[in-house]
């Protein structure tokens, strides 16, 4: 997968300085940045800690990479970020969406042909940050539900696919 040019060390650094999280540290795998060159480059993300969409398209259009959102059915990028929703009651109809969009997390994606897709998640950055889809569908994905989304129901969906320019 590709290299990283941060660490573990890095990214708590970041977070406890100016609440890094899977929104820059998303972008920062996918564009081969550090977490501290992609800071310049987030609008008002310090004073909200959260990424939306909109925000997300304000970050890469500071960067000036050219990327583009991919049109449903969405699917995992060749090279790109994808925003995951995780599931549960804030899905029902009639929560309202501000309840979604609080249970949403960025990681990034890059497919190889001879490794197929792997995901960048900053909640992996301890054993490099890319890990393989099955492992991080399989492995992450329900540590992470269980110590963070506890009333999570074990399902999630991108909403948001986004395929980046490379370098």
């Amino acid at each position: 997968m590709l290299k990283l040019r941060f660490t573990a060390d890095d990214a708590q650094r970041a977070s406890d300085d100016w609440g890094a999280n899977c929104g820059p540290g998303a972008i920062a795998a996918i564009m081969g940045m550090t977490l501290d060159e992609v800071r310049p480059h987030l609008g008002d993300f310090e004073a909200k800690r959260y990424m939306n969409p909109t925000l997300m398209r304000e970050v890469l259009d500071r960067i000036g990479r050219g990327y583009f959102y991919m049109k449903p059915p969405l699917a995992w990028p060749q090279y790109g970020l994808a925003r995951i929703q995780w599931h549960g009651p804030w899905m029902l109809d009639g929560v309202p969406i501000g309840a979604r969009y609080r249970m949403t997390h960025w990681v990034a994606s890059h497919r190889t042909a001879q490794r197929g897709i792997g995901i960048f998640d900053i909640n992996a950055i301890a054993s490099g940050g890319w890990i393989s889809l099955s492992d991080w569908a399989g492995t992450l994905v329900p540590w992470l539900l269980k110590e963070a989304v506890p009333r999570a129901d074990g399902q999630w969906s991108i909403t948001h696919a986004i395929e980046v320019s490379r370098a």
